[in-house]
């Protein structure tokens, strides 16, 4: 089961949503009808905290390629090398830093 609500009455209901939570209520807490956090049971962050990933998370350029599951390695390496060879060039472009 799945209950929504807002910060403020979060704050209230607490004990009652921890309640909820240790019986299998997923909660999902908003801040101005936008989803910021969420309240579970101890099973399900376990079953979350071993669904995710040990390693760091890639970024950049890297994420792309976890992407795209179906390119060879010898690919997606020769991408990174030409997209790191090309942010040594020089664009022609003025680069302002700063207001």
């Amino acid at each position: 089961m799945l209950v929504k609500v807002s910060a403020s009455k979060a704050k209230i209901g607490l004990p009652a949503l921890i309640a909820g939570a240790a019986a299998g209520v997923r909660v999902v807490i908003e801040r101005r009808g936008r989803a910021v956090a969420a309240l579970v049971s101890l099973d399900d962050l376990e079953v979350i905290e071993r669904e995710r990933p040990t390693s760091a998370k890639p970024k950049g350029a890297l994420v792309l390629i976890g992407a795209w599951s179906e390119v060879d390695d010898r690919d997606a390496d020769a991408l990174l090398e030409e997209i790191y060879a090309r942010r040594s060039e020089d664009t022609g472009r003025p680069v302002e830093f700063g207001r």
